[in-house]
């Protein structure tokens, strides 16, 4: 092996267990390395693109468009053009567009019978990456990253246009394991008619510490030994009270609540940095799934509320199995330290 391919180096220290909060998400992680091996060795034992028989194509593909649920808009917006990305109803949504928007109050009054139900309105997309059935986001340029994250940002601003939709919520699932149904590079919008209980608790959390320190928690949660790598826009880090092995956070250097707010000059310095972690992570993991998520700001935020609200993309692959501990306490188990894990990714050469 030359010295230009030689594997990560091994742990920075032996470590003992620790038990961590994160203060963002207003949890706590117990860091117990005790229970895997190397971090330089952890792979996904189901690597997403290891599905045997894949499907030449399908109705994502160009030349398929009559397959699909209708057509929300295409990028370029010309229906002469062949197109580069399309954004789509979901043929199976979760959420009904054409329910009947609930009223506020509705919930409120169920709230005091113990039980509370509303109408299921609210809005599911499909967000088509590329016409070609082989490439994968990480695939793409920065600059065609960055028109994947310019349609989020066009169709989040459609939605916001609404007055019965309160918070967005844009993900990806890689990999059949992560969710994915479709092989085919896609990400998924959906349109809510309420906030969820993960963005009010976050917000909860994030507002402690400000009102305890002063500062935004986003502003202050980078820090070298947790870095993987940074760009003039963005940085991208292993969180210090990861849930997840491998858990990695891309962060805006400047302090914005609402991803829509992203400008064409940093959404293609976020798809560089987006498509390099994506790189990393496969290349390290042996392909892992992944679900990745923009955490974002409810539409109706206070102007009180900016200066602790910073929006951040998280990425978490899929490399351990959530048990009935997790699940029932709330409290995740991360064999890897943060600080193990963001060495071993700052150390993967994807020049190559």
């Amino acid at each position: 092996m030359s010295s230009t391919e030689r594997s990560p180096s091994p742990p920075l220290t032996n470590r003992t267990a620790e038990v961590r909060r994160d203060a963002i998400f207003d949890r706590w992680v117990l860091i117990s390395p005790a229970r895997a091996r190397r971090p330089s060795d952890f792979k996904s034992h189901s690597p997403a693109s290891g599905t045997p028989n894949p499907k030449p194509s399908c109705a994502f593909c160009a030349g398929r468009e009559g397959e699909c649920a209708p057509e929300i808009f295409r990028v370029p917006p010309s229906s002469s053009a062949d197109w580069k990305i399309r954004v789509i109803e979901n043929l199976y949504p979760a959420l009904r567009r054409d329910a009947e928007p609930p009223d506020p109050s509705d919930g409120v009054a169920a709230a005091g019978t113990g039980r509370c139900a509303v109408t299921g309105f609210g809005f599911h997309d499909v967000v088509i990456e590329t016409p070609d059935h082989s490439v994968h986001l990480p695939d793409l340029s920065p600059e065609e990253v960055g028109e994947v994250l310019l349609a989020y940002k066009q169709r989040i601003l459609q939605l916001a246009c609404l007055g019965s939709i309160k918070y967005v919520q844009v993900f990806k699932n890689y990999g059949a394991s992560a969710g994915a149904s479709m092989a085919h590079s896609h990400s998924q919008i959906m349109g809510l008619p309420l906030v969820p209980p993960l963005a009010s608790s976050r917000l909860d959390s994030t507002k402690k510490f400000y009102d305890m320190t002063g500062k935004c928690s986003l502003c202050e949660v980078r820090s070298e030994d947790i870095l993987v790598c940074d760009t003039v826009h963005y940085f991208a880090i292993v969180p210090f009270a990861a849930s997840y092995p491998f858990e990695v956070w891309i962060v805006p250097r400047d302090h914005t609540a609402h991803f829509h707010e992203i400008d064409h000059e940093k959404a293609v310095d976020l798809g560089g940095l987006l498509k390099l972690v994506l790189q990393k992570l496969s290349k390290q993991l042996n392909d892992p799934p992944y679900n990745f998520m923009i955490q974002t700001a409810p539409f109706d935020l206070s102007t009180s509320c900016t200066p602790y609200t910073h929006w951040f993309l998280q990425i978490l692959p899929h490399l351990n199995v959530i048990g009935g501990f997790e699940i029932g306490t709330g409290c995740f188990i991360n064999p890897v330290f943060p600080e193990d894990a963001a060495k071993v990714l700052r150390e993967v050469d994807c020049s190559k």
